[in-house]
């Protein structure tokens, strides 16, 4: 219990050094569509954004310094074990100022439209999305795409839909 905090471990117990993170170039090296957590602190949502981003393809995923560790418990265990799967690191590493202007200009810098998944009066439908990810990049299209999801309750900050390319809404019905 001294070690664990908990009467019951269940028979497992390990004591283990974190990995160094990789860095942005590197976690998005031949990567095309990117998820990036803004801010979301609830591990269970971080566990379930990890498991979503590796069911849809997703190449590498980026969590903003003020989100919730994907290696906590909570977390590692509704990802199913994807974030050790799915590449990602932090973007701005600890610096809590670095997100949304720096980040946002890294991820330009590395040739990503930045989309911002909000509700605003001018933004994309889902489907407008897909359909400019397949089009030319001389004629509109997207062929890099960071997507930006936002926190629990207030979703993505007014500075990083004011600072992204494209605002998309999905629909509900």
């Amino acid at each position: 219990k001294t070690l664990t905090g908990y009467r019951l471990h269940r028979g497992a117990l390990a004591a283990m050094r974190r990995w160094r993170l990789p860095t942005v170039d590197e976690v998005c090296a031949g990567a095309s569509r990117v998820a990036v957590m803004e801010n979301i602190v609830d591990p269970t949502n971080v566990g379930a954004l990890m498991r979503s981003a590796a069911a849809l393809g997703i190449d590498a995923v980026l969590v903003t310094p003020s989100c919730g560790d994907p290696l906590y418990r909570r977390a590692a265990r509704v990802s199913m074990g994807t974030v050790f799967q799915i590449p990602w690191t932090r973007i701005g590493g600890d610096d809590t100022r670095f997100w949304p202007t720096r980040g946002l200009a890294q991820l330009h810098g590395l040739g990503f439209t930045t989309v911002a998944m909000a509700l605003s009066d001018d933004s994309l439908s889902l489907d407008e999305l897909v359909s400019r990810m397949g089009m030319d990049p001389a004629d509109g299209g997207m062929d890099k795409v960071a997507l930006i999801f936002g926190t629990e309750g207030n979703g993505l900050s007014e500075r990083t839909i004011a600072q992204s390319d494209v605002t998309v809404r999905i629909p509900m019905s």
